[in-house]
């Protein structure tokens, strides 16, 4: 049953709902949302431990992705690509995909881990800014809840144990509940998902950025 977002309690409870709507649709047994996607990849790279990892990625994609395999200690291995990229693709030598030109119903691989993205004007759920993390490993989600918000549990932090470093990529209440309010737009009158199609764009080509690649 829906939770109406006027009997919610707590920022915890819209966060939480928002996450229930995005498993329903995309078919995650769990979902974690944070500040916006590339924070999602870095978050899934850390998970894995890429330390001194070649991570191969498309040479031509969003920026972001070389930043955050590097910031979580990986080396960049860049494969020649299009400059557009559509949909999703898997970052080589992990099982972290970037899916943020992919939202559609049914969308979750088994055993991977999934990044969104719903920051931008050409995503399908527009929230000016936000991404979340798919997975299937209750372990993985546990940890990730923590990790988005300061290594913190989900209670006031004077009563908190305070036994996990993290970092502060919790999504604001008011996006999860403009994620709660607009997940309706990707269901039928029926009540059935709708299958929404890849979004295509252009990118740089990174590797030519030594940056990314000293």
């Amino acid at each position: 049953m829906d939770i109406r977002l006027e009997q919610m309690k707590s920022i915890y409870d819209i966060t939480a709902e928002f996450e229930r709507r995005l498993c329903e649709y995309t078919g995650a047994p769990y979902a974690v949302a944070v500040d916006n996607q590339s924070n999602a990849l870095f978050l899934s790279l850390i998970r894995e431990g890429i330390i001194g990892k070649r991570i191969g990625i498309p040479s031509h994609t969003y920026p972001s992705v070389p930043c955050e395999i590097i910031h979580a200690g990986g080396i960049v291995d860049f494969y020649y690509s299009s400059k557009v990229l559509r949909g999703e693709y898997r970052l080589q030598g992990t099982n972290v995909w970037d899916s943020a030109l992919r939202f559609t119903a049914g969308m979750y691989r088994q055993g991977q881990t999934q990044c969104l993205s719903f920051t931008g004007p050409y995503k399908h759920l527009k929230l000016g800014k936000g991404g979340a993390i798919l997975t299937n490993s209750e372990e993985d989600y546990n940890w990730y809840k923590r990790a988005r918000f300061s290594g913190r549990n989900e209670c006031s932090y004077h009563e908190d144990s305070l036994d996990m470093l993290g970092w502060n990529f919790y999504l604001l209440p008011e996006i999860a509940a403009r994620g709660v309010r607009d997940m309706n737009q990707f269901y039928n009158l029926d009540g059935s998902p709708k299958d929404m199609p890849d979004i295509e764009l252009p990118y740089p080509d990174l590797s030519k950025f030594p940056i990314y690649t000293k």
